[in-house]
């Protein structure tokens, strides 16, 4: 099999991520519009749409992340869905020049891919927590053996 779907997550033989990440977008603005009413009213304060936003659609854009090494294109696709997601919470369009920065300062939440990071290592940690014994440990471990080919390698490497 090239490819497969486990939990939610689509896993591919070369590693890809394009498929995960497009599947997660959709179900991120999925949730969204469920959440619109809450999101998108004037009369609601800043700091409710910032935690409902970050407890509620952050989570499902970035479900089973742990496994993503991501490539700088995807980092980029990600942040610019949540950016698209923040500056409509505000009612903001590119054309009015507020930076990312102070948008996300003003809201409380931090960038995304800071938050991918930060659950890869958290699920890191709790692979080197495991007994020595344990097979994700030891896969994670372990020494493997050949020779580099000379060819060129292929481009767009993980960035993290």
């Amino acid at each position: 099999m090239e490819n497969f779907k486990y939990l939610g997550s689509v896993i591919h033989a070369q590693g890809e991520n394009e498929e995960n990440i497009t599947a997660r977008i959709a179900a991120a603005w999925k949730k969204w519009r469920e959440l619109s009413g809450v999101l998108c009213d004037r009369r609601m304060p800043v700091a409710v749409k910032g935690k409902v936003y970050r407890t509620v659609v952050r989570p499902v854009l970035i479900y089973g992340s742990e496994t993503w090494a991501l490539k700088r294109r995807e980092e980029e696709r990600l942040e610019r869905t949540e950016m698209k997601m923040l500056r409509w919470i505000f009612g903001l369009m590119l054309r009015d020049k507020k930076r990312n920065d102070d948008i996300r300062r003003i809201l409380g939440v931090s960038c995304i891919t800071d938050k991918v990071r930060e659950a890869r290592l958290r699920w890191f940690g709790n692979v080197q927590r495991r007994e020595e014994k344990n097979c994700v440990r030891r896969i994670l471990e372990a020494d493997v053996r050949g020779q580099w080919s000379r060819e060129r390698q292929k481009k767009g490497g993980s960035t993290s």
